[in-house]
């Protein structure tokens, strides 16, 4: 019996630990790595398809072509935002997506508050594709607006780096860019 809830503890804790370890990811940057952790019980699809395109190498090089101080980094599009792709366009970086569809929106009771990652969306609320942000302070009115998914709980001192754009649109002349994304 002994052996049996030994091994029992054995397995358990290794699925969970593997269960733990794929909801958290790791954001390379300039100026060090962020660790985010991922909310699938609250989006699970931008979720799903957050680690997909990272994952798969498709978030390496993108650009954070949006960046309010005070407010927010945007990046994520792979299409026009990639600095490492034959399509990248700086003046179109924010305009793109990935060859996937668009995601339904996913809201959530998770505040937009200080590290919060949510689902970057034109005006339709089910628009959502590859675009990401990550919130430098409290946006209470992106609440149930946005689909959060996930959050920085390590290196927010770097995100707080990235090179911040036009005080009125974000736009980033020279833009920092992700060096990787990947799970943990």
């Amino acid at each position: 019996m002994r052996k049996f809830i030994y091994l029992f503890t054995i397995f358990f804790s290794l699925l969970t630990n593997n269960l733990i370890a794929e909801n958290f990811m790791i954001l390379k940057l300039e100026y060090g790595d962020v660790e985010i952790e991922l909310f699938p019980d609250k989006a699970p699809n931008h979720v799903k398809r957050f680690k997909e395109l990272a994952d798969s190498g498709k978030y390496d090089g993108v650009v954070f072509h949006r960046v309010i101080d005070g407010f927010m980094a945007q990046t994520g599009d792979v299409k026009f935002g990639n600095s490492n792709s034959k399509d990248f366009n700086l003046a179109l970086a924010g305009t793109g997506g990935s060859d996937l569809p668009n995601l339904k929106a996913e809201f959530t009771d998770i505040a937009h508050t200080r590290g919060i990652i949510s689902a970057a969306r034109s005006a339709d609320p089910d628009s959502a594709n590859s675009q990401f942000f990550i919130c430098f302070e409290s946006a209470p009115h992106l609440d149930r607006q946005y689909s959060a998914f996930g959050r920085v709980i390590k290196g927010m001192e770097f995100v707080d780096k990235i090179r911040k754009g036009d005080p009125n649109s974000g736009a980033v002349s020279n833009p920092d860019k992700i060096i990787s994304l990947k799970s943990k």
